[in-house]
């Protein structure tokens, strides 16, 4: 008896972090994620010729999505009684994100599970990047760098004194900075990241591109 209780334990433990189709609204808190769009171009988009790419685009900072998470593990694809955007909407949300397919992608695999409607969602997510400064530094880039990843936390720090390290991380891919994550409360205040979100990259000469 002991050995099943103990095997149950361990199976629980071992579990996978993220979950699918839970019941919409039930999440702790929000992770803003914001990502470099030069590297992004540098790795798939000037494949795909996105016009974010293009020369003269200057886009830095771009939304990738708000994202509902629990303290451990996140919540995805859920079960809502919302109604889908419409084409209308995820189109004006494009012009946050770049793309209307991502703003469609963002709201079928994490806005369900906001709890929110679509529309209220997509504000939500425009909001919370209204919510967090981009340090000026980054548009005067006018060639490609290598930088410790350290150095774009801490001008985003810098850059918003309400922020401390345990509430923002930074990720990379491919040894380029990739995004910042800043982890907000449901109602958009800074908060500190759960441990499963808080891991920064630790190069110290990841690729930052700069704009077109």
């Amino acid at each position: 008896m002991h050995r099943i209780l103990a095997l149950a334990a361990l199976l629980l433990t071992a579990s996978p972090a993220r979950t699918e189709g839970e019941a919409a609204g039930a999440f702790d808190y929000y992770v803003l994620a914001l990502s470099w769009t030069p590297n992004w171009c540098a790795a798939e988009g000037d494949a795909r010729r996105d016009a974010r790419c293009a020369d003269g685009a200057g886009t830095g900072w771009a939304l990738h999505g708000l994202w509902p998470q629990n303290e451990r593990g996140w919540p995805s694809y859920c079960r809502t009684t919302e109604r889908d955007p419409t084409r209308a909407e995820t189109a004006a949300m494009g012009r946050f994100m770049g793309s209307s397919g991502l703003a469609w992608h963002q709201w079928r695999k994490h806005g369900r599970c906001s709890g929110l409607s679509a529309q209220d969602y997509f504000l939500t997510s425009a909001r919370a990047m209204g919510k967090v400064k981009v340090p000026d530094l980054f548009a005067r880039l006018d060639k490609a760098l290598r930088v410790p990843a350290t150095v774009i936390e801490a001008a985003f720090l810098e850059a918003n004194p309400t922020l401390s390290r345990d509430m923002v991380t930074v990720t990379c891919k491919d040894l380029a900075i990739q995004e910042v994550r800043v982890c907000l409360t449901r109602d958009l205040a800074p908060r500190r990241c759960g441990a499963d979100v808080i891991r920064d990259c630790t190069l110290r000469d990841a690729t930052l591109e700069a704009p077109r």
